[in-house]
């Protein structure tokens, strides 16, 4: 009889314990797959994307090769872009400008080539370059001896929502064109013409 006793006690002892051990491994066992698949989720937002923008001006041809970072819900301005610091104006390298032919910017000559474009944004103005060292890490490298021209805009504001950094060629007829950066809600551009 005691060993009858015994053996039950036993068994109801291991169910019990299996039964606790169901009941949390079940809940942990869901956490990790939901974390996982947001985790997965996440990170394919995160990827900044290898984008090319291209477009004719007049005979000019205008290439622009960059990585398109997301919003991502994130505060761009100030934020994941710092105000007053030289910018890559894109992600990972620098962005990189190519003319086909010699262009004009406010009355300077660029010369058919390669360029960096970087950008210094503020608050109300920003600037906007263009640096010979087209081949750059972020802006490790980035030398201001190297500029070509450094021009001041003023960015665009209140504009439709741009998930996604995006560069345009616009060819505003008569030898006139400008390439625009969008991202977030700003938006500005760099004038050029030619001949």
């Amino acid at each position: 009889m005691n060993k009858l006793i015994y053996t039950l006690a036993l068994g109801l002892l291991i169910v019990s314990c299996q039964n606790k051990k169901g009941e949390n491994g079940g809940h942990e066992h869901h956490q990790p797959e939901a974390a996982t698949s947001t985790v997965d989720q996440s990170d394919n937002s995160k990827k900044s994307i290898p984008q090319e923008a291209h477009g004719n001006v007049g005979d000019a041809h205008v290439s622009v090769y960059y990585h398109s970072p997301a919003v991502r819900s994130r505060v761009i301005w100030g934020g994941l872009v710092p105000f007053d610091e030289v910018w890559v104006a894109g992600a990972h390298s620098a962005t990189s400008i190519e003319f086909s032919k010699a262009i004009e910017i406010e009355g300077t000559t660029i010369p058919k080539g390669k360029y960096a474009f970087f950008t210094i944004p503020g608050q109300e103005r920003w600037t906007l370059i263009l640096n010979k060292n087209w081949e750059q890490h972020l802006a490790d490298d980035y030398d201001q001896a190297e500029d070509i021209i450094r021009i001041e805009v003023t960015p665009e504001t209140e504009m439709p929502l741009s998930e996604r950094l995006t560069y345009t060629i616009e060819d505003k007829r008569e030898g006139s064109g400008a390439i625009r950066m969008s991202w977030e809600k700003l938006s500005v551009s760099l004038p050029f013409k030619t001949d």
